[in-house]
C-alpha cells in the first residue's frame, strides 16, 4: 500500500427545488468519495491475495445526517445509517477478471442488493463513491433563509489490503430559502 492516508473528500450538497414553498418536500443529494491508500489498494492483485488468506468479506459502514446551522443544530430528515459489503469469490468467467491467470472477483452489495462490476474501476467507484438522497418537509424548517449542512461518517476494520479507518467530516453549508 502507498503511504497516502484515507480521506472522505469531494463532499457536496445539492438541493431541489431551488426555492421550496412551505408545503413542498425538499430533497438534498449528499455526494462524497473515499480517496487515498484504500482506493488504490482495492484492486485485483490484492483481492486474490486476500482471498488466498481467507479474508473474503469487507464491510464499509457509513452514515449521513443533515442539520441546520446555528447555536442549536437541529437534525432534519431521516438520517442514513447503512453499509456496503464486498464479497470476494472465485470465478471461471473470463469476462470478469482482467488478468488472464487471476480468477478472483468481487460482488458489492448495498442495502442487500448485489452488483457485480465489469472492471476494477467500476468496483472502486461502486464501493467508494456515494450519492445519498435525504428528503424532508420544508415546513420542518419554517419560512425564511436556512443554512443546511451534512455530517458524514465512514468506518471499516483492518483487512489484508486495508488499514482500519474511522472518520467523520462536515460539509460546507448550503442555503435554502423557504417561501409561503
Amino acid at each position: 500500500m502507498t503511504s497516502d492516508k484515507n480521506a472522505i473528500s469531494e463532499v457536496s450538497l445539492e438541493k431541489s427545488p431551488d426555492k421550496p414553498k412551505i408545503d413542498d418536500n425538499v430533497a438534498i443529494d449528499v455526494k462524497f468519495s473515499i480517496t487515498g491508500a484504500f482506493r488504490e489498494a482495492f484492486n485485483e492483485k490484492n483481492w486474490e491475495k486476500a482471498y488466498n488468506n481467507h479474508d473474503n468479506a469487507f464491510k464499509l459502514r457509513y452514515g449521513v445526517k443533515l442539520h441546520t446551522s446555528g447555536l442549536r443544530k437541529k437534525e432534519i430528515g431521516k438520517p442514513i445509517e447503512t453499509y456496503k459489503k464486498v464479497a470476494l469469490f472465485w470465478t471461471r468467467n473470463p469476462k470478469l477478471t482482467q488478468m488472464g491467470e487471476k480468477k478472483v472477483w468481487v460482488q458489492i452489495s448495498k442495502n442487500f442488493e448485489p452488483f457485480i462490476p465489469k472492471n476494477q474501476v467500476d468496483a472502486q467507484q461502486l464501493l467508494l463513491d456515494f450519492d445519498e438522497k435525504i428528503q424532508f418537509n420544508a415546513s420542518d424548517l419554517g419560512v425564511g433563509k436556512h443554512k443546511i449542512g451534512a455530517e458524514i461518517h465512514v468506518s471499516w476494520f483492518k483487512h489484508d489490503y486495508a488499514e482500519p479507518f474511522d472518520e467523520t467530516v462536515n460539509s460546507k453549508e448550503i442555503e435554502i430559502e423557504v417561501t409561503k
